[in-house]
Formats: structure tokens, sequence, C-alpha cells
């Protein structure tokens, strides 16, 4: 069964585009990279696959070692594995690039000698083999990065197109209906259980029950750990641990290295380095958000970690079911960190087309614990982000950004309706990409 992902138009405007560059599809393991290659196959007369984990490909790498020129590539690659690989007719589907670094060197020649050939290249662990080729293909691909699927793909999955659709279309001045916001509510605290891994989802949209998703969560997990061995040699996979729990057990808050006991500092941010390079978590850097780009005054010692699921995140910490589905009291147990994980893969989600950086701001003068959850930008605009897991909490931060960096207007997320008040424009929890999303 396959799952309808966002990506899916910018693959078929790719196919169309007769400019178009080779694709590295980039993200975690288990995201659905290949799946969704897979679904763009269909409309081409060929496809040609290679995944470079599998030994039955051991031919393939044997020949981009020996080739740089893709016309040699394609006619061996065709030869050897009996499928015709012609220009405008041939998907080559290059999976698990990573294990081959002249597959990724030839990358870029394909867009040079054989433009009209559609090539996508995709790998979980690629950030790794990157490092080895610091500029492998600048302005010769185009690199996509996917991510679990978002809440709106979660709708969609579930056959609830219309409600995903009025979601997409709401903003602070139309607001919902209490019946209507109560049914996203309803969806949103399943989706916070379930995440967006799509084995996930697609077996819960097949009728599966919330107790059948968390074994699934859990095997993933465990294949999570299992990867933590290919990362690099010099880190022990025991240290990797230990960090990815420090992660998951701070979440929500600045990451705290003398929290985590009998590792040099400098280990920890290599460990930090790897997992982040692995798509499994999420940095937000604290910015000063004096002007644009918010990328240019941060401050590196302040950061905080997002783990990149909110379901493998529940799975972890082994939370209360019952209570993340008890609405009404969303905020007894770790829902403030929760929910804002839920906020910050959101945002990530709504930038496909690059690895989009988040921020927080926290006021630095000495005394002072005024924190805003997230500083983003909306056109010439810098807005601060609240997020509140429940539907009351104290605006004093915001407020106080506001006035220090003349600010027009601040967004609250909660799991309140959507609405208006002084100068806070209130988004539900459920729509937040919206924020990024805006017309």
């Amino acid at each position: 069964m396959y799952l309808k992902r966002h990506i899916d138009s910018q693959l078929l405007a790719w196919r169309k585009s007769t400019n178009r560059k080779p694709i590295l599809l980039r993200g975690a393991r288990q995201v659905g990279k290949s799946s969704s290659v897979h679904e763009l196959s269909k409309s081409f007369e060929n496809f040609v696959e290679i995944n470079f984990e599998h030994k039955d490909f051991q031919a393939a790498e044997e020949i981009f070692a020996r080739h740089s020129s893709p016309q040699l590539i394609c006619d061996e690659l065709s030869a050897v594995f009996g499928v015709r690989i012609v220009q405008g007719q041939t998907l080559l589907f290059l999976d698990e690039i990573q294990n081959c670094i002249p597959a990724i060197s030839a990358l870029r020649y394909f867009y040079e000698e054989m433009p009209d050939l559609h090539v996508i290249a995709a790998g979980s662990l690629l950030e790794f083999a990157l490092q080895q080729i610091p500029s492998f293909g600048v302005g010769r691909i185009r690199s996509l990065f996917m991510y679990p699927l978002s809440f709106d793909e979660f709708l969609r999955a579930l056959k609830m197109e219309v409600l995903a659709d009025k979601v997409m279309e709401a903003r602070p001045e139309t607001g919902f209906s209490v019946t209507l916001h109560k049914k996203c509510i309803e969806y949103f605290s399943r989706f916070l259980l379930i995440g967006g891994m799509p084995e996930v989802v697609a077996a819960y949209s097949k009728g599966a029950s919330l107790l059948d998703c968390q074994q699934i969560l859990d095997d993933l997990t465990n294949t999570f750990y299992d990867d933590f061995a290919k990362y690099k040699e010099k880190v022990p996979v025991s240290r990797l641990r230990e960090i990815f729990d420090a992660v998951v057990n701070q979440t929500g808050s600045k990451f705290i290295l003398s929290n985590v006991q009998e590792i040099n500092h400098l280990q920890i941010k290599e460990c930090l380095e790897l997992l982040k390079m692995a798509g499994l978590i999420y940095p937000i850097t604290h910015t000063a958000a004096n002007g644009l780009p918010l990328g240019a005054e941060i401050n590196a010692k302040y950061r905080k970690f997002m783990l990149f699921d909110s379901g493998i995140y529940q799975r972890y910490l082994r939370l209360n079911l019952s209570q993340i589905l008890d609405t009404d009291n969303f905020d007894n147990i770790n829902k403030g960190a929760l929910a804002e994980l839920f906020v910050a893969s959101e945002l990530k989600k709504a930038s496909p087309d690059s690895q989009a950086e988040l921020y927080y701001w926290r006021r630095e003068k000495e005394g002072s614990s005024a924190e805003v959850d997230f500083v983003v930008q909306r056109g010439e605009n810098i807005v601060p982000v609240e997020v509140k897991s429940g539907s009351k909490g104290s605006m004093q931060s915001m407020f106080l950004f506001l006035k220090e960096k003349k600010r027009q207007y601040g967004i609250r997320t909660s799991l309140e309706n959507f609405g208006k008040f002084d100068n806070i424009q209130i988004y539900p929890l459920y729509a937040v990409s919206n924020i990024i999303n805006y017309h």
C-alpha cells in the first residue's frame, strides 16, 4: 500500500521538466524514500533500480568504479541487468548510494553529459558519505529532503482528504466550529502516539490497533539502535546510545553536556553531530533575532535537540497513552516537550527543498529566564512562536520579545481553536504547518 506524499508532486514536476538535474533524496532510514521513487517509476517505460546494500548489485559497484562516463556506465548496466536505459524513457534509481562513493561522484556527470536521463539517488546514511566528497556536485545535483509523514499526510492516509484540505485553508481570521476543532484534536492526539513513520501509518490506516502500532514502533527503534554501529568506527555504539537517550530525556530544554556522565565534551558533540547527520535529531539553535537571516546571529552554545518523530519519542519514554488521548488533560505528563517536538518536526517537513534550520530565542541578560520556543521567518518578517501543550499559559516571554525586537505580531500554537487577540495569532497545534505554508 502506497501512502501519498507531498513530495510526489515535486517528483512529478521534476519528471516533466526540460531542465532537470539528478535528484539526491536525503533523509533518515524508513521514512519512505524508496517507496516514493517506486511510485514515480510507474510513469516511465523502463525502471532500473540498483540497491548498493544488496550483494546482487556488486557488478554495478564495479561498473561505477571503472567508469566516470555516464554513457559507458549506462551501456554496461543495461547489458548486466537486461533493461534498456534510454534518455527520456528510463528512470535510473541508485538506492543506498552512500555505499558506493564512485556512484555519488558520477551524478554530476549525468547532468553534464546525459541531461535527458532521469536519475534519482537516495540514501539513509548519505550525509556521512558526502563528507568524503566536499564538492561532489554543487550546482549540478538537486537535493530533496524526506521526513516522516506530516499530520496533513497522516490525515490523507486515513482518507480524510476533505478534513485535511479544510485544515490547510484555515486561518486565525476564519476559525473552525467547535465540532470540527474537536475532531481535529482527536486525530492529532492519535498522530502523536503513532507518529509519521510510513510503516506505522500504513498499518493503522489498514485497521491495526494502537497497541499493534506500538509494537511496530518498538521494532523500528531497535533498527535505529542497530544502525549506530554503521555511523563511525571511533565512536562506540554504547556512547551513541547514551547521547541518544540524553536527547530524548532533555527534549524541550537546552541540551546540557554536563548532564551526560563520564563522557568528554568533544565526544558528546561528535555523537550529536552523527545523530543529526543520520536525520534522527533536529537541533534548534539560539538566535538573537535582530534581523534576517536568522542564522546570522546564533549562539551555538545554546541548543535544544528534538527527536525526529513523535511516535518514536513516546515509545522511548514509554509515555502513558491514555493520558495523551485525554485531550481534556493534555498537559498532565511530559506533554509540553511532546508538543514542542511535534512543532519542530512539522516546521522541518514544511520545507522539503532545503534542510531548514530551526531557531529559538532566549534573553541573554543574566538572571532572565525569558524564552520563546521558535522564531521563524515569514516573508520579510521575524515572528516568534510560543508552544503551549494545553489551552492556557503565560505569554510574558512572547510580549517581551515583541517589545525588545520591535516586531508586529507573534504566534501562539496550542489546543485552542483558531483566533486572534491583540497582536497574537492563534493556530491550533494540528495546523502548525500553516505558519510556514501561509498565503
